[in-house]
């Protein structure tokens, strides 16, 4: 679940920090920059874990900061794919079960992936698996704030870098008409990082159902 990733940047120290240890201001600034981030390819950076080596500082023209490249080793969330993991179920929609770990929010479970047969309450927004016993179905609900274990079937990462202005910002050349304003869009913000995961299997689901 937690990996420790090999990094390297180059940190730029403020002259108002020249008076504390190197080490203490580069792991502040490193921490302020990555931590609670999602980076592309890698997953999220939690925490600073140590650093492995200091290169030469140097100071560039017309900026009195000090640059030092750091080589660290950072703590990073990224699940590896088929591992089990235990979270709360944060709500249901026609998308499927979502899923927390209280620090990570970006967790799905699609509609396929839950314990068949099961449907979509939309009364109550909420999936139910439709179990089958001697005596007759019985619907148990994935209610909201349960402890739910599932496994890692796949990952999405989304380069959300900022882009640069589209050709629709260049300024009107003269003589040519202005153009409307773009329209606002209510478009979903995509997720950096997002975790698809399964309960389809015997001893996945609820933690409630297992136990009993």
């Amino acid at each position: 679940m937690f990996v420790l990733v090999e990094m390297m940047d180059t940190v730029r120290i403020s002259p108002w920090n020249f008076h504390r240890q190197v080490n203490e201001a580069v792991s502040e600034e490193l921490n302020k920059k990555l931590a609670n981030k999602v980076v592309y390819n890698v997953g999220l950076c939690i925490c600073l874990y140590d650093i492995t080596k200091l290169e030469d500082s140097y100071i560039l023209p017309g900026d009195g900061a000090s640059h030092t490249k750091v080589h660290f080793r950072y703590v990073v969330f990224h699940p590896f794919l088929d591992e089990i993991l235990v979270g709360k179920i944060k709500y249901c929609s026609q998308e499927g079960v979502h899923v927390t770990m209280g620090f990570f929010d970006d967790i799905l479970i699609p509609p396929e992936s839950l314990q068949q047969p099961t449907k979509f309450d939309e009364a109550e927004q909420v999936w139910l698996w439709e179990y089958e016993t001697d005596e007759g179905a019985h619907d148990l609900y994935m209610d909201k704030g349960e402890e739910i274990r599932f496994r890692v079937a796949d990952e999405i990462f989304v380069d959300t870098s900022p882009t640069g202005p589209t050709t629709d910002d260049a300024p009107a050349q003269p003589g040519q008409p202005t153009p409307p304003p773009p329209q606002e869009t209510s478009e979903k913000k995509e997720a950096p990082y997002t975790i698809i995961g399964t309960i389809c299997e015997p001893g996945l689901g609820l933690l409630s159902w297992w136990n009993n």
